[in-house]
C-alpha cells in the first residue's frame, strides 16, 4: 500500500490506461499530501490502507473524468442552473436543510454516491453499480469508527456534501479533517482554490448531463459544504445565479462538537489522534472562514444571503424553507410540501445514538471562543 506519489500516478495509469489528468494540475497538491501523511500522520497500517486506496481513487477519477469530458464535449456545455449554496459552520443543520430542500423534485441534488463515485462506466449511467459500492463504503466507515453514527447521518442516497468532488484535485480541507497533517495544512491555506472550483463546476455540469441521461428534471441545484464559507469569493464569481443560506450556530457549542468529530476521523488511520490539537487546527480553520465569508458578504448585495439559525431549522423547517424560497422568487407548492414533509416523516434524529462531546476536551474555555468568533456572534448570535 504505497504512499509515493509517483507510484500511485503509475498505478493510476495502469489502472485506467490514461495519462491526461486535466485541470487543475495534480502533482504538486498529491506530492505535498503524501509527504505530510508519510512523515507527519503517524498512520497506522489501517491509515496507510485507507490513504493508498483514498489518493488512488482520486487519481482514478481524475483521469477518467477527463476522458470523458474529451469523448463527449457536450457535458461541458450543460448551462448552469440557479443554484442555493447552504454554506454555515460544521454542525450548524446545515446536512438537514440540505436534505430536506433535496426532497423538493425542483432541485436538483448531489447523492453522496454521486459525490463519491461521480463517474460512470459506460454501462452504468444509471448509477446501480456505484450505489452497492457506496453503501459498503458506508458499511465499512461506521464499522471502523462506529461513534460516527452520532455525529452525522450517513445514507448513500442521501444529498451529501460537493467537496466531495472538490477533493479530486487535491486542494480542499478535507484532508485536514482526515489526518494531522500540519504542513499540508499551511500549504492548502495559501493556495488560489480558483481552479479547484473550476474543476467543481465542471463536475456538477457531469452530474446533470448524468441525471438528464436519467430522465430527471430540475429548475436549480442545491449544493452545501461548510468549507465553501471560506471561499464564497469564488462562488460568486463563478456561478451565473447564486444565493447563499448561511445557518447561524454559537461557535462555542459547534467548535466542540466539530473537533469531536475530527478527533474520531484521525483515530481511523492513526493510534495517536489528539484531540486537543485536532480542536486547535480545526478552531484556526473555521475562524478564518467565517471571518472571510463576513468581509465577503459586506460586499455583497443584501439579497444574495438568506440568514437561518439552526433552532429555526430544528424546530419550524417548514417556515425556513418558505423564506428561502421567497428569496429565490419560488413558490412553495403544495407537492414541495408533502415531499419535504414526507422525508422528515422518515429521516427522524431518533434511533441515533447521541453525539458527545465537551469543550475540555477539545482544549477550549468557552471565555476563548467567545472572544475569538466575537464579531460573528456580535452579528449573528447575540440577539
Amino acid at each position: 500500500m504505497t504512499l509515493d506519489p509517483q507510484e500511485l500516478i503509475s498505478l493510476a495509469h495502469a489502472a485506467t490506461g490514461l495519462t491526461d489528468f486535466g485541470d487543475p494540475p495534480i502533482e504538486a497538491a498529491l506530492t505535498r499530501l503524501t509527504s505530510a501523511l508519510i512523515h507527519e500522520a503517524r498512520l497506522n497500517a489501517t491509515g496507510v490502507y485507507i490513504w493508498h486506496n483514498r489518493l488512488l481513487g482520486a487519481l482514478v477519477t481524475r483521469l477518467r473524468a477527463t476522458d470523458w469530458f474529451q469523448r463527449h464535449p457536450e457535458i461541458l456545455d450543460e448551462p448552469l442552473l440557479p443554484t442555493l449554496v447552504i454554506v454555515g459552520l460544521s454542525r450548524t443543520g446545515t446536512t438537514l436543510l440540505h436534505r430536506l430542500i433535496a426532497a423538493d423534485g425542483r432541485f436538483y441534488s448531489a447523492a453522496y454516491w454521486e459525490c463519491r463515485f461521480p463517474v460512470p462506466t459506460i454501462d452504468d449511467i444509471a448509477g446501480l453499480q456505484r450505489i452497492e459500492t457506496a453503501k459498503a463504503e458506508i458499511e465499512g466507515i461506521l464499522t471502523a469508527a462506529p461513534m460516527l453514527a452520532a455525529i452525522h447521518p450517513w445514507d448513500a442516497m442521501g444529498a451529501d456534501e460537493d467537496i466531495m468532488l472538490l477533493d479530486q484535485t487535491l486542494l480542499t480541507t478535507t484532508s485536514e479533517s482526515l489526518a494531522c497533517i500540519p504542513s499540508y495544512r499551511e500549504w492548502i491555506h495559501t493556495q488560489d482554490l480558483k481552479p479547484a472550483y473550476q474543476y467543481l463546476l465542471k463536475m456538477i455540469k457531469f452530474l446533470q448531463w448524468q441525471k438528464r441521461q436519467r430522465g430527471e428534471t430540475a429548475t436549480h441545484w442545491v449544493l452545501k459544504t461548510p468549507m465553501h464559507l471560506g471561499y464564497i469569493h469564488l462562488l460568486n464569481e463563478l456561478l451565473p445565479d447564486v444565493t447563499f443560506v448561511q445557518t447561524h450556530r454559537d461557535p462555542v457549542t459547534t467548535i466542540a462538537s466539530y473537533s469531536s468529530m475530527v478527533t474520531a476521523l484521525w483515530s481511523m488511520g492513526t493510534d495517536n489522534a489528539d484531540a486537543k490539537e485536532a480542536g486547535r487546527q480545526w478552531c484556526a480553520t473555521l475562524e478564518k472562514h467565517l471571518n472571510h465569508c463576513l468581509d465577503v458578504r459586506a460586499t455583497l448585495p443584501a439579497g444574495k444571503f438568506v440568514d437561518v439559525a439552526f433552532e429555526d431549522t430544528v424546530s419550524q423547517p417548514l417556515a425556513v424553507i418558505e423564506r428561502i424560497y421567497a428569496a429565490l422568487g419560488l413558490p412553495f407548492t403544495e407537492n414541495a410540501r408533502q415531499r419535504i414533509s414526507a422525508y422528515m416523516s422518515s429521516h427522524r434524529r431518533e434511533g441515533r445514538p447521541a453525539h458527545e462531546y465537551t469543550l475540555a476536551e477539545a482544549g477550549f474555555a468557552e471565555a476563548e471562543l467567545v472572544q475569538r468568533f466575537s464579531r460573528y456572534r456580535q452579528q449573528h448570535i447575540i440577539r
